[in-house]
């Protein structure tokens, strides 16, 4: 299957890890113990597959070799810490402003942060040049985010500073996605990727809940019986973070986010369509939006990816 086709797929798996995740958090009323669910959930799994897995161990000695050698910085390892950071925001942002909004803004966030990424080569694919079109993708995504929310500018329902934060949340995503990279270079393994993403995000999660329980800023809340698929969060993760560290080192990060950008708000706004969150409509400014935001996946193209000459 065609990387770009692949790089889209992620995008559909992101927006329902998103109202997954979202959902969770709203009937928990506690964030942070969603977003510690979510990653422990897809922990469990990733680590019962590596107990069956040659290639996984395999790929952890690889890893392990690569630092000692000094290949690789002991800091890349923690991209999963960032994206324990990313799913914290994300469970908290979803049930305010819905899915497709996020979605949106997050895009916002991951594509200047993409530009930078690139052109330092974080991904291990090669630096890639900022050059003029990659720089209006970026900026068309940008105004989509403006666009998407223009009729909800005077309602007491936004929350700005939400709609902050997920551009945040997209950043982080950036930084992550190019990291992850470096470390599928050194592994050769995906899902090595993935159980070190969740064994990081998982660790960060499970302090900062323990912390915040400890001085009374949350309290642990009873597991809800279902729907079952507010629990698929985790699930989700894993599957997206092996798509996304072996894909981001060929198309980099931002080619790679703007053909996601197709799938994920395909998949958002259809969420928002058929299972919205509670208070969120679907109006013609977020459509628009979106339309622009696929405009800016045309804008960028995979041509615009092709690495500097070193």
């Amino acid at each position: 299957m065609r990387l770009d086709l692949l790089a889209a797929l992620s995008g559909i798996l992101i927006s329902m890890q998103a109202r997954a995740n979202g959902e969770l958090s709203l009937r928990l009323n506690n964030g942070l113990q969603a977003a510690f669910i979510s990653f422990s959930s897809g922990l469990l799994i990733i680590a019962i597959i590596s107990i069956f897995s040659p290639t996984i161990k395999s790929g952890a000695k690889r890893l392990r070799a690569a630092v000692v050698a000094k290949e690789i910085a002991p800091w890349t390892l923690f991209a999963g810490a960032l994206g324990g950071a990313f799913v914290a925001v994300q469970t908290q942002i979803v049930p305010l402003i819905g899915v497709a909004i996020y979605s949106v803004a997050s895009i916002a966030g991951q594509g200047a942060t993409s530009l930078i990424v690139d052109r330092i080569g974080l991904t291990g694919g090669g630096k890639k040049p900022i050059s003029p079109r990659r720089i209006t993708a970026a900026v068309v995504t940008v105004l989509a985010v403006l666009v998407s929310v223009l009729d909800r500018i005077d309602a007491k329902d936004l929350s700005f500073i939400a709609v902050v934060l997920a551009g945040v949340a997209g950043a982080i995503v950036g930084v992550q996605r190019a990291m992850n990279g470096l470390i599928n270079e050194h592994s050769k393994q995906s899902f090595t990727t993935s159980l070190l993403n969740f064994i990081m995000g998982s660790s960060v999660l499970g302090i900062a809940l323990l912390v915040a329980v400890a001085i009374g800023k949350v309290e642990f809340v009873p597991l809800p019986a279902g729907p079952w698929w507010i629990y698929m969060g985790g699930t989700i993760g894993v599957i997206y973070i092996a798509f996304t560290s072996t894909i981001v080192q060929h198309l980099g990060v931002l080619t790679f986010t703007l053909f996601s950008t197709g799938g994920q708000l395909v998949g958002a706004l259809l969420i928002d369509i058929y299972s919205p969150t509670k208070g969120v409509s679907v109006s013609a400014y977020l459509v628009s939006g979106i339309v622009m935001t696929f405009l800016g996946v045309l804008v960028g193209g995979v041509n615009s990816s092709k690495p500097l000459k070193r």
